[in-house]
């Protein structure tokens, strides 16, 4: 069945199957998590744990809660999934760390047949290409802007599977933008850390941009929601300005705030600067 016919039913409808596989991703999770903190004697840090669960837990609201099928009905809608995925649960998923305690919650036989040989050093170069920040930013701004052109979006509203693709693509460029921002801020340095500032702030930019055309534009953008039954009060243009503004301020405070605090950290003293000063 398209899309863009489940707004017909007018139901919120519940993705079972994706639910399900959500809870078993936590309890994997959970496994391995508990592993750890039973053989570390330091343990794993509780707030990781609390935010992976956390950004799994918005994952689970973008594409599977019974808002996700409003979507093809308001495209406000569409735009919380958009910011769910990759502005609030990728950081989420990036600054817990996962990898570690995911792994272990594995079959050992699962592990050792198809997970370790994939780790090899062809996933690490990958991994460090990916991990440029000019190459994080540009796979962000390009799904961003690529996916709001009107013969994208509606290629993604008429069918399941490029909706599935376009969702998934908002949250792996997700993971990928917020990588060099939870990396300097674990490993703070002046070197590094201003141009991830910078790189905050450049990033505001296409959303503003996008965002401003939502907003002030007079004409629909999307001809597809004029023809799509509603059952809100919002007429079409309203919809599509309440979702522009959105964008705007949800993008622009979430970037600030994260500028905000890596700067402060930038600016703080260092431990061992810190230690030298005390001994002068």
């Amino acid at each position: 069945m398209p899309h863009a016919m489940h707004a017909n039913s007018g139901v919120w409808q519940f993705q079972l199957p994706l639910t399900l596989a959500f809870g078993l991703t936590a309890w994997v999770y959970g496994r391995g998590w508990l592993s750890l903190r039973s053989t570390s004697f330091d343990g794993l840090q509780r707030w990781r744990a609390i935010s992976f669960l956390l950004g799994l837990s918005l994952i689970w609201v973008a594409v599977a809660s019974p808002l996700a099928s409003l979507d093809a009905e308001l495209l406000t809608v569409h735009m919380v999934q958009h910011l769910l995925l990759m502005t609030f649960a990728a950081p989420l998923i990036v600054l817990a760390a996962p990898a570690r305690p995911f792994l272990l919650g594995l079959p050992k036989r699962f592990m050792y047949a198809f997970v370790h040989p994939a780790v090899r050093r062809p996933v690490q170069r990958i991994g460090d290409t990916l991990g440029r920040p000019a190459v994080c930013w540009c796979a962000a701004t390009a799904t961003l802007m690529g996916w709001h052109i009107p013969a994208a979006f509606a290629l993604a509203m008429r069918s399941q599977m490029w909706h599935a693709v376009e969702l998934a693509s908002f949250f792996v460029t997700g993971l990928l933008f917020w990588w060099p921002v939870a990396r300097s801020w674990r490993h703070a340095s002046p070197a590094s850390g201003w141009s991830i500032v910078v790189y905050l702030f450049l990033a505001t930019l296409p959303c503003d941009a996008l965002s401003a055309f939502l907003v002030f534009s007079e004409r629909v953008a999307y001809p597809m929601y004029l023809s799509t039954p509603r059952h809100s009060g919002l007429s079409v243009l309203d919809d599509q300005q309440m979702a522009g503004a959105l964008m705007w301020t949800t993008v622009t405070i979430v970037y600030l705030v994260a500028g905000a605090i890596l700067s402060t950290r930038l600016l703080s003293p260092q431990p061992d600067a810190r230690q030298a000063l005390e001994r002068i």
